[in-house]
Order: C-alpha cells, then sequence, then structure tokens
C-alpha cells in the first residue's frame, strides 16, 4: 500500500471517483432546481422523497461509499483523499456548463491552485 508515487490506476480511479462526486452534486442541484424555493420546509422535504434526481444522487453518493472503501484497500488515505478536492474543480466547469454559472477569474485562478496542489501529491 505504501509507495513514494500512486500508479496510472490509482490516479485513474481517483479521477474517476472526483468526477462521480461533481455528478452527484450536479445531480442535487438539478434537484434544487425542481423543487424550487418558494415551498415550506415541510412541503420541499416531501418533494425531495418523489424527485428523481434526488434519488439518484443519494444512490450515487451510496455507490461512491463503497468505491471509497474499494480505493482505500489499496491507496493511502493521505494521498487518496487529496483527489476528492478534483470535485472541486469538475463542479464549476459543470454548473457553468450546465446551468450557465459564471466563471470569474478569480474562480478559475483559485482551481489551477487546486490542480496544482493534485500534481504534487500525485506524483
Amino acid at each position: 500500500m505504501g509507495g513514494a508515487s500512486l500508479s496510472l490506476f490509482q490516479v485513474l480511479i481517483l479521477v474517476a471517483y472526483a468526477v462521480a462526486m461533481a455528478l452527484g452534486q450536479v445531480l442535487f442541484k438539478l434537484a434544487a432546481v425542481r423543487i424550487g424555493a418558494t415551498k415550506s420546509l415541510v412541503e420541499r422535504l416531501s418533494a425531495l422523497a418523489h424527485n428523481g434526481y434526488f434519488v439518484a444522487a443519494i444512490l450515487l453518493y451510496a455507490a461512491l461509499t463503497g468505491v471509497w472503501l474499494w480505493i482505500l484497500t489499496f491507496t493511502p488515505l493521505s494521498r487518496a483523499y487529496v483527489f476528492v478536492a478534483l470535485s472541486f474543480v469538475v463542479t464549476p466547469f459543470a454548473a457553468a456548463a450546465i446551468f450557465g454559472e459564471p466563471m470569474t477569474v478569480r474562480l478559475v485562478l483559485g482551481l489551477g491552485l487546486i490542480v496544482a496542489g493534485l500534481w504534487c501529491v500525485a506524483g
């Protein structure tokens, strides 16, 4: 389980995990858009139970929990967990593409710093 650097397989699995985490966030946003903010809390919670996007997000996150446990059987936690930050990079780009959310220069610079940090850890 040790070793100075992650294998290509480990990096690819961790990147896929991060992308799937970002997909879960997109599903949560789609669920939130569908239920809206004008309803009462009780009405929103009830609507979530019947919201396909919300159910899909919960199922995806449940599956990702199992994947995470599997990843940790062959990857050190200290190295693997840093890749979760990649979902912080993927999610804003997905939000911009799907929901038209703004991508500011400051946001892009911050995302670049996250990628630079991941590069240091992965190598």
